[in-house]
């Protein structure tokens, strides 16, 4: 797969190992989430979606033979919303207001069947990620950490300077916004 993205594309010369050529492909697989040639994530999230979807299928069955809240909302937890938030640290913030509907979607379909509130995406996104990006912060080793500069007052953290939307809605400058959110204190 090659990505670019400047003005004037050039198409890609052919790559070859040990005397095969490599194709080129618009988007693949990799662990669990689907790349797209231009990082978009309507693919991912359509798959996201119908493998949810599919589950739903399920608690509502749990419904018919009347199955306590409580269990049902265990069920959703552990099939539903693990589908959902498979690598929504990487693809949330970047998703459309569309998709994001669709996944919303399958979340009040979630609620309907059940009886009871459940979490909404982006309360899920904020705590995963507030969770990840409290791991990178501990860890002195890790790649990223340079990334969570604190500020001289050290109540927040530096913000991420970004030219591009696509580089505003990556995980880390979300991640700065999520703590620094999360550390304020009109919260």
């Amino acid at each position: 797969m090659v990505v670019d993205f400047r003005r004037n594309r050039a198409p890609p010369s052919t790559i070859t190992l040990c005397d095969s050529p490599v194709t080129i492909v618009d988007s693949f697989r990799f662990l669990g989430s689907i790349i797209t040639q231009d990082l978009k994530w309507e693919l991912n999230i359509s798959c996201i979606t119908k493998k949810a979807q599919q589950r739903l299928f399920f608690l509502g069955q749990l419904k018919i033979f009347n199955l306590p809240k409580t269990m049902m909302v265990h069920f959703y937890t552990a099939i539903i919303e693990s589908i959902l938030c498979s690598s929504i640290t990487v693809w949330y913030a970047a998703a459309t207001a569309k998709d994001k509907g669709r996944l919303q979607h399958v979340i009040r379909s979630a609620e309907r069947v059940i009886g009871c509130n459940l979490q909404s995406l982006q309360d899920l996104f904020a705590s995963r990620s507030l969770k990840r990006a409290k791991k990178i912060v501990a860890d002195p080793a890790h790649p990223g950490q340079k990334r969570f500069v604190p500020l001289p007052s050290g109540r927040r953290l530096r913000s991420i300077r970004t030219k591009t939307s696509r580089h505003t809605n990556s995980f880390f400058p979300s991640a700065v916004r999520l703590i620094n959110r999360a550390w304020s204190p009109t919260d």
